[in-house]
């Protein structure tokens, strides 16, 4: 008891107590949002309940539990790492997109190919053809690209729609654009486990979920199913989009100004048979 009238005592509170005190409560904020709805939530409470149990074993004197429990917890740090590797890269990922680090970084060039994008899209959603395309944003997608194959052209609509067609080698997996080019296709991305997710969804729209947790890309998906544009962003899932509401998403994303979208009709309005 006294430990704790003494934590709590005023006497020698300062303000700098209390930056500190803000800090540590924002970090554990974030962490809770970070883990909110994942299964790593549950193994953390039963972090906190084995840390509680290692406690309360020795205020009972319970000898062998609490060996058991002290030896257990000896590893705990490499066990965190183990199970909650995901949600640290993504923790990681967080710090890197702070806006004082966004001088190490460029979006240079990818206002550019949004039309080309979003008419390629509306033409694959009518035709049938499913789809699937991330745009880079601040974090690197190089470990994604890794595992496609190369094409470094620059981005058409041309281009997407002999990518995604049923007869081209590079159909399957994704597209990773960079800017205004095409730098790798027939990528793989991580397919989400959230159990929450509709059964009409396929793999693609699976893998579209995975990449926006581990990344903070926006991926276009494409249902060759059900013919849909869906738009993918930070776990967001935005369905059943018109092409027109498809380039205002890509828009806020990207955080294009309405004077550089212009007003002159894109060479490709007219739909490409």
């Amino acid at each position: 008891m006294e430990r704790i009238a003494e934590f709590f005592s005023l006497q020698d509170f300062s303000w700098v107590d209390f930056i500190d005190i803000l800090i540590v409560a924002f970090l554990i904020y974030q962490l809770l949002l970070l883990i909110k709805g994942t299964r790593a939530g549950r193994m953390a409470l039963g972090i906190v309940f084995l840390i509680l149990a290692f406690y309360l074993s020795e205020r009972l004197r319970l000898e062998t539990v609490n060996w058991l429990l002290r030896n257990f917890l000896t590893y705990l740090v490499i066990a965190i790492i183990v199970l909650f590797q995901a949600e640290i890269r993504r923790a990681l990922a967080t710090v890197g997109r702070n806006p004082f680090l966004k001088l190490f970084y460029s979006e240079e060039g990818t206002t550019s190919a949004i039309d080309e994008i979003v008419q390629a899209s509306a033409s694959m959603a009518a035709k049938r053809r499913g789809a699937l395309i991330a745009l880079e944003k601040e974090m690197g997608l190089k470990n994604y690209i890794e595992t496609g194959i190369p094409v470094d052209a620059r981005l058409s609509y041309d281009l997407l729609l002999s990518i995604f067609s049923p007869d081209s080698p590079l159909h399957d997996g994704g597209v990773i654009i960079q800017g205004d080019r095409i730098v790798a296709a027939s990528c793989y991305f991580p397919l989400t486990s959230r159990a929450s997710i509709s059964k009409k969804f396929g793999s693609r729209h699976r893998a579209a979920i995975g990449l926006s947790e581990e990344t903070d890309a926006a991926i276009v998906v494409v249902s060759e199913e059900r013919g849909e544009i869906s738009l993918v962003h930070k776990r967001k899932f935005k369905e059943r989009l018109q092409p027109d509401k498809l380039k205002e998403e890509l828009h806020q994303l990207f955080e294009v100004k309405k004077e550089e979208q212009g007003e002159e009709p894109s060479p490709l309005k007219k739909e490409k048979e």
